[in-house]
C-alpha cells in the first residue's frame, strides 16, 4: 500500500477513536447529569411560590425615633435523618458558632430527636443577621457531606439545614419610656404557623388594625433545576407591604426628660404614682403624658401588673379644688356675679386672734359643716380672695346660683361624664350626681348639697385627661380642644391625618379670660406661687383631696395643679396629679399640691425652656 494511502487511513482511525471516545464522554455527562437530577431531586413540581412575611407597623416619636418596631424571626430546622451521625459533632460546632447557641443545648435536642429521628426545630428566635449567616452555613454544610442523601421510591432525596421566617417580634428599643402610653402585645400563630402579634393596651391596641394593616409579598413561578424561581409574564410578584406607622406628636426627649423628673420626685415624696401632661392649647397636641410608673413591654413581671393601666384616662377619683376654677366660670358665663360683690366669710364667731385674724370660715348646709383652710383677716371676701385662697365657702355660694340643670348641663359641657377623645382605649368617664339631684331645693331656692360638694370638687369623680382638657379652655378663649397623642398615620409612604377633630366652645373669651387672670394671680399671690418663672405667663390653681375608698375617706390624698405657661409663641396647658404622697412623720406637709404637685409643675416647665418649646422674655429661668 502505497505511504499516502496508509498515512490517510491512519487519519481516519484516529478522528473516529476521537469522535467515539467524545460520544462516550457525553453519555457519561449525559447520564451523570440525569443521575444527579434524580438523586437530588428536591421539588415534586415545576411550579412554585414564596413567601415574604410583611410585619407590624412603627410607634415613631415626633423626631424620629421608633419607640416600637417589628422584626422579623426565622427558624432553623433539620431532619435527624439526613444528618450523618459520623459528622454530628462537626455540624453541632459549626452551627453553635454560626447561631450563637450554646453547644451543649444543641447537643441536646439532637440527642433526643436521634432516639425518634425526624424534623427538627433548633430555634425559632433568631435574627435576620444571624439568619443570613446561617444561609452561608447552609451551603457549606452541603459540600462537606455532613448530610446524607436517602433512597426513596424513583430516586434520592437529601435535606440539610433549612432557614425559613417564622414570624415577628416586637421591639421596644427604649424599654420603659413613654409606657404605659404606648401600651403592650401579645403573640398568637397563624394558620401558617407563623408568629404574630396583636395589641393589647395603649396605643398598641387603640391602633391595633392600622398597625397590623400589613400584606404578605408573593413571588411565584417555574422552578430550574437548581431550585431557582425563573421570571416570566406567567410569573407573579407582589412586594410585601408592612402595617401602617404611627407618628406622634411626643418628641422622645422632651418625654425622657419628663419621666426622669417624675422618678425623682416618687422617690422624694414617697408616692403612689405621679401623672403629668403637656398639651398644647390650641391644637390639642399631646407632648408629652408620662407617668412614674413604668414598664418594660418585652418583660412584664408580676410586679408591673399594676403600671399596665395609663391612669391618666382610667383612674377615677375626687379631683378637689382644682374644680373650683370650672364652677366659678359657670356663675361668671351666666351674669350671676355683679361686679366689685362682697361674699361673706362665715367667720365671725368666736374672738378675733392677736393677728387682727377671724376663725376660718365654717358654713351649715343641712347636716354637714363645710369649713375653710385659708384664716382670713376680714369677714367679707372678694371674688380674688374666693379664687386664689381656694374658698370652699365662697366657691359654694356661687354655685348655688346657678339652677340645678344649669350647674349639671355645664359640668358635662366642660366635658365631665364624657369621654375626652384621646386616641386611648378604656377610657373612663368618672361620674357626677343626677340633674334631679342637683335641682333640689331650686323652687324653694334653697342651698343644695350636691352643688356645694361638687363645686370644690367632692361628691363626684373625674379622669386627669378630663380635667386637662376642661382646662384648655382657660387658655384658649373659652374653646376645649381634643388631646391627641398620634400627629398622622404613614401608610405605603403616604400620610393621613384625622378628618376634623371636635373642639368646643364651652364658655365666653369674656368668662375664659376672667378666670386666667385668676389662675394667674393664684400663681403670684396665691397657693400657686412656687410655680413662678421669671419671663413666663403661668397660671394654675391647686387642688388636694383625700382618697375614699369603700365609701370612707382615708388618711390618704391626692394632690394635683393644673394650669398652663404662655411665652411670646407658644401655649400650653399643664397637668401634675401627684397619687398619695407621704402624709405623716416630719413630711406631712408633702400631700399638700403646693409642697407636691407645684414643685413638680415647675420642673416640666424648665425643661420646656431647656429644650425650647418655651422662650421666657428675659431668658432666666427662676430657681
Amino acid at each position: 500500500m502505497p505511504s499516502n494511502l496508509k498515512e490517510k487511513d491512519n487519519k481516519i482511525k484516529k478522528i473516529m477513536f476521537l469522535f467515539f471516545f467524545i460520544l462516550f464522554l457525553l453519555i457519561v455527562l449525559i447520564i451523570s447529569i440525569f443521575d444527579t437530577m434524580e438523586e437530588y431531586r428536591r421539588l415534586p413540581s415545576l411550579e412554585t411560590s414564596k413567601k415574604e412575611l410583611s410585619v407590624r407597623g412603627d410607634i415613631i416619636s415626633s423626631d424620629n425615633f421608633k419607640i416600637a418596631t417589628s422584626k422579623k424571626i426565622y427558624k432553623a430546622s433539620i431532619d435527624t435523618r439526613f444528618l450523618d451521625t459520623d459528622k454530628k459533632e462537626l455540624f453541632v460546632r459549626l452551627f453553635s458558632i454560626y447561631s450563637n447557641i450554646p453547644y451543649k443545648k444543641i447537643v441536646e435536642k439532637i440527642d433526643e430527636s436521634l432516639k425518634e429521628p425526624g424534623n427538627l426545630v433548633l430555634s425559632y428566635n433568631i435574627d435576620s443577621k444571624t439568619a443570613k449567616n446561617l444561609k452561608e452555613l447552609e451551603f457549606k454544610l452541603r459540600r462537606l457531606d455532613v448530610f446524607k442523601a436517602i433512597k426513596v421510591p424513583g430516586g434520592k432525596i437529601l435535606r440539610g439545614l433549612t432557614v425559613s421566617e417564622s414570624g415577628e417580634k416586637r421591639v421596644y428599643s427604649y424599654e420603659k419610656t413613654l409606657t404605659p402610653v404606648v401600651g403592650y402585645i401579645t403573640k398568637f400563630e397563624t394558620q401558617n404557623d407563623k408568629t404574630k402579634v396583636k395589641g393589647i393596651k395603649g396605643l398598641e391596641r387603640n391602633y391595633d388594625k392600622l398597625l397590623n394593616s400589613s400584606k404578605d409579598g408573593i413571588l411565584s413561578g417555574n422552578r430550574d433545576v437548581l431550585s431557582y424561581i425563573s421570571f416570566n409574564r406567567n410569573s407573579t410578584i407582589k412586594q410585601r407591604v408592612d402595617g401602617a406607622n404611627l407618628v406622634l406628636n411626643i418628641p422622645l426627649k422632651l418625654q425622657k426628660n419628663n419621666e426622669m423628673i417624675l422618678d425623682i420626685y416618687k422617690e422624694k415624696l414617697q408616692a403612689q404614682e405621679i401623672i403629668i401632661s403637656v398639651m398644647d392649647s390650641k391644637t390639642g397636641k399631646i407632648l408629652s403624658l408620662a407617668s412614674s410608673n413604668r414598664f418594660n413591654p418585652e418583660k412584664i413581671y408580676q410586679n408591673d401588673i399594676p403600671s399596665l393601666n395609663v391612669n391618666a384616662i382610667e383612674y377615677q377619683f375626687e379631683p378637689g379644688s382644682v374644680i373650683k376654677p370650672i364652677a366659678i366660670s359657670l356663675a361668671i358665663d351666666k351674669n350671676r356675679i355683679k361686679k366689685n360683690e362682697l361674699f361673706f366669710a362665715y367667720n365671725n364667731k368666736g374672738n378675733v386672734n392677736k393677728d387682727g385674724e377671724f376663725p376660718k370660715g365654717a358654713y351649715k348646709l343641712d347636716r354637714f359643716t363645710i369649713k375653710d383652710d385659708h384664716q382670713f383677716k376680714k369677714n367679707y371676701l372678694t371674688l380674688d380672695d374666693i379664687f386664689i385662697f381656694s374658698s370652699n365657702i365662697g366657691t359654694l355660694q356661687l354655685a348655688q346660683r346657678l339652677t340645678g340643670p344649669e350647674f349639671y348641663e355645664g359640668m358635662k359641657r366642660f366635658g365631665f361624664t364624657r369621654k375626652t377623645g384621646i386616641d386611648l382605649p378604656y377610657e373612663k368617664i368618672g361620674m357626677i350626681p343626677k340633674v334631679w339631684q342637683f335641682s333640689a331645693n331650686d323652687k324653694e331656692k334653697e342651698d343644695n348639697v350636691f352643688k356645694a360638694t361638687v363645686s370644690y370638687g367632692q361628691g363626684m369623680t373625674s379622669t386627669f385627661m378630663q380635667i386637662l382638657k376642661a382646662y384648655s379652655a382657660f387658655n384658649n378663649d373659652g374653646v376645649t380642644v381634643t388631646p391627641k397623642i398620634v400627629s398622622y398615620v404613614e401608610i405605603d409612604n403616604n400620610k393621613y391625618k384625622e378628618d376634623k377633630i371636635e373642639n368646643e366652645k364651652i364658655i365666653s373669651t369674656k368668662t375664659a379670660n376672667e378666670i386666667k387672670r385668676l389662675l394667674i394671680k393664684t400663681v403670684t399671690q396665691g397657693t400657686g406661687r412656687e410655680a413662678q418663672i421669671d419671663g413666663l405667663e403661668i397660671g394654675g390653681k391647686t387642688g388636694t383631696a383625700q382618697i375614699a375608698r369603700d365609701g370612707k375617706y382615708q388618711k390618704e390624698y391626692i394632690s394635683s395643679f393644673f394650669g398652663f405657661v404662655n411665652d411670646e409663641k407658644s401655649s400650653y396647658t399643664i397637668g401634675v396629679t401627684v397619687i398619695d404622697p407621704i402624709s405623716t412623720g416630719k413630711n406631712w406637709y408633702y400631700h399638700y399640691a403646693a409642697w407636691s404637685a407645684v414643685p413638680v409643675f415647675k420642673e416640666i416647665v424648665k425643661n420646656l425652656v431647656r429644650l425650647n418649646y418655651l422662650s421666657p422674655k428675659n431668658d432666666i429661668i427662676s430657681n
